[in-house]
């Protein structure tokens, strides 16, 4: 737990308890805070109050600072924006996410920082995981797992590296970064930010937030990110490009599978089993050029990579039995995500479906080839049906029970059944962590 004593005597609401609002109420109140705490479910206030959290109905009377969570929408849309938000910067009332209050009690603990549509998850662990094994003393956290004021209370030794999504960039303002990457864009929450224009401004703001003598690390595979880098290195920053598409003369490629910087190959991507795919490709780049922006040796981060055990809901490779392999992809909650798992194997038996995402999977067409039958659930299962006919052979499944049956009953030697549902998990689960715990389970019961 990391303390925050500049906050000591001061009158501090929490707004949402989920488990970053929780661990951050428990967190200031340790510290000296005097705070109150609300979030609009019933449940949630239950669990928080027999957590020892101070809950009230949110009064802003004498409040100092509104810590709020992110997944409350404050802005847009605006028929969704919670009122509270509007009443607290009418009152001149700060609005902070708890990675903001991680800044401002670790300003001497340097940090690096993650943040773009796909990717996020995977590559600050592999990071920290080459920080791990390269001496640093280094903690993962924010979006990611940890929340900021639940991560261990660090040194000027130490490291935290900080999975940062659009909707925590919104919502800190003396974060100093010594690096971060930006991987990709491509469209994603465009109802919280008011449309595409607003999602990109959203996560360029990490760059403002890059120190004087820091790194900005930018995937330059899709239009958006490109400009923008383009116009960080116009702007005087030190920019490093990294690419999984094309093979770069300055920056950290891997076009082919093999590690490169500045056009040198330094390692064999390939033959790592746990970044399969061009997107962990990029992945591994990103990590590769945020250590070497830290001052880690590059055979030290080449020997890192080739140890890194993988992620949890990321092309998790759950069993093999019969010759049949099952993988867990459940964290694939649209259909970019599930186009990079779509491209990495033949002969897929494909479990999908569940709350619909924009666009749904029409995207995904060009790699129906690769699919020996499909298995629909949850809310989309009508409309993903009416896109695979014709196309797919399917079976309408209603819930992952079924649909992990029919796939383990009919998939012959070498095949792959997948889960990777391009939907978001709400409506038959309660994370997309659920999820994929849940197919775990199922599987490891078929042996």
């Amino acid at each position: 737990m990391i303390p925050t004593p500049f906050l000591s005597g001061k009158r501090v609401l929490v707004m949402g308890l989920g488990k970053s609002g929780t661990a951050t109420a428990r967190a200031l109140a340790a510290s000296g805070a005097l705070v109150t705490a609300w979030d609009d479910g019933e449940a949630a206030r239950k669990a928080a109050t027999e957590a020892g959290v101070t809950v009230a109905e949110p009064a802003l009377e004498g409040i100092d600072l509104v810590v709020w969570s992110p997944g409350i929408p404050h802005t847009h849309p605006a028929e969704k924006a919670h009122p509270l938000a509007a009443r607290a910067r009418a009152a001149g009332i700060p609005l902070v996410c708890d990675v903001e209050l991680l800044a401002r009690a670790k300003p001497d603990t340097p940090k690096l920082a993650v943040t773009g549509t796909n990717g996020k998850s995977t590559t600050t662990t592999l990071l920290t995981h080459v920080l791990v094994q390269a001496g640093r003393d280094a903690a993962a956290g924010g979006n990611l797992g940890t929340p900021a004021l639940a991560m261990p209370d660090l040194g000027p030794d130490g490291r935290y590296v900080l999975e940062m999504s659009s909707y925590q960039l919104e919502l800190v303002d003396s974060l100093s970064l010594k690096a971060g990457v930006l991987l990709n864009i491509t469209p994603d929450h465009l109802g919280r930010h008011g449309g595409m224009e607003g999602y990109v401004a959203a996560k360029r703001k990490l760059f403002d937030h890059i120190a004087a003598d820091g790194t900005a690390i930018i995937g330059i595979d899709d239009d958006y990110c490109e400009m923008i880098a383009d116009e960080l290195q116009d702007r005087g920053m030190t920019v490093v490009r990294i690419s999984a598409e094309e093979t770069l003369e300055q920056g950290v490629s891997a076009a082919d599978g093999i590690l490169r910087v500045d056009g040198q190959p330094v390692a064999d991507l390939r033959s790592t089993i746990r970044l399969p795919g061009r997107h962990n490709w990029q992945n591994a780049c990103a990590a590769f050029a945020l250590a070497r922006a830290d001052g880690i040796a590059c055979d030290d981060i080449v020997a890192a990579l080739a140890t890194y055990p993988g992620l949890a809901h990321r092309q998790e490779l759950v069993a093999e039995i019969d010759g049949v392999t099952f993988v867990n992809d459940s964290k694939a909650t649209n259909a970019d995500a599930t186009e990079k798992a779509l491209v990495c194997y033949e002969n897929i038996h494909w479990i999908l479906g569940g709350q619909p995402k924009e666009g749904g999977i029409n995207a995904l067409v060009p790699h129906f080839g690769r699919i020996k039958h499909a298995y629909l659930i949850g809310d989309a299962a009508e409309e993903f049906g009416a896109v695979l006919e014709g196309r797919v052979p399917y079976t309408q499944c209603g819930s992952l029970v079924m649909a992990v049956t029919k796939a383990a009953a009919t998939a012959e030697t070498g095949d792959v059944v997948l889960l990777s549902p391009a939907c978001a998990s709400w409506d038959q689960f309660k994370s997309f962590e659920h999820r994929g715990d849940v197919f775990r389970q199922l599987v490891e019961a078929l042996k």
